[in-house]
């Protein structure tokens, strides 16, 4: 079951990483190591993860900025691995888009059941979606390049617009609320409203639908909120 997968262990402790990951390569899985956030988000876009081992403080980036930005990636499962253990901590961390959360000292048969859980509950078909681009020979939106092309123009998109897109298109025919949107795409940092959405929408219909009135691209989904009509 476990043959191949790849687990991303991000942990900046060298002594408990050496041991989750001999444990894990024991279990049939291949273990990506990471000992800080900014070279686990190089990982994660550089290898096909399964799943993601996440420490929440961490050098370079924290634990909760690097589930923010897988989360607008994709959907692969996150356990967070942390000494946080107030309910406060685990609520936030399971708000921002983790899977589960493992407070420390933890047995690593517990992890390993916990690890099978998530697996079981996400689906093999989730485990790896990261998309790299959407193109359809109208609309083309290159995630890693932060473009957009309009019948082969560029258009410029505010960053917030673009955060909003990508998130939306990377999981086509989603439904998005409001608060998912905030979450997902522009991050727990953001102080404007729900309803401010609404007009980052209107603006980037404007831009990228060849009739804003009858979108074919961003739909809204009236008392839900938004998704992304393209395949």
């Amino acid at each position: 079951m476990n043959q191949g997968k790849k687990i991303l262990v991000v942990e900046d402790e060298e002594k408990i990483l050496s041991v989750v990951k001999s444990f894990l390569e024991s279990k049939g899985f291949l273990v990506v190591p990471a000992m800080d956030g900014k070279k686990a988000l190089e990982l994660f876009d550089r290898e096909d993860i399964s799943m993601v081992l996440l420490d929440l403080m961490l050098p370079e980036l924290s634990g909760e900025e690097v589930c923010l930005e897988l989360r607008k990636r994709s959907r692969v499962p996150i356990i967070m691995l942390t000494a946080k253990s107030d309910e406060a901590d685990m609520l936030t961390g399971l708000g921002i888009g983790a899977d589960d959360y493992i407070t420390k000292p933890f047995s690593l048969k517990a992890l390993h059941a916990r690890m099978e859980a998530v697996m079981r509950r996400s689906g093999d078909d989730v485990l790896s979606v990261t998309r790299k681009a959407y193109r359809d020979g109208d609309l083309t939106v290159d995630f890693g390049n932060h473009t957009i092309l309009k019948q082969s123009e560029e258009v410029k998109l505010t960053p917030n617009e673009f955060k909003l897109l990508a998130t939306l298109a990377r999981y086509p025919n989603k439904v998005f609320t409001r608060d998912e949107l905030i979450t997902s795409a522009l991050g727990m940092g953001f102080e404007g409203f729900d309803r401010t959405i609404d007009s980052h929408i209107k603006n980037l219909r404007q831009k990228i639908e060849t009739d804003p009135r009858n979108p074919v691209y961003v739909k809204t989904i009236h008392g839900v909120g938004y998704k992304f009509g393209g395949e």
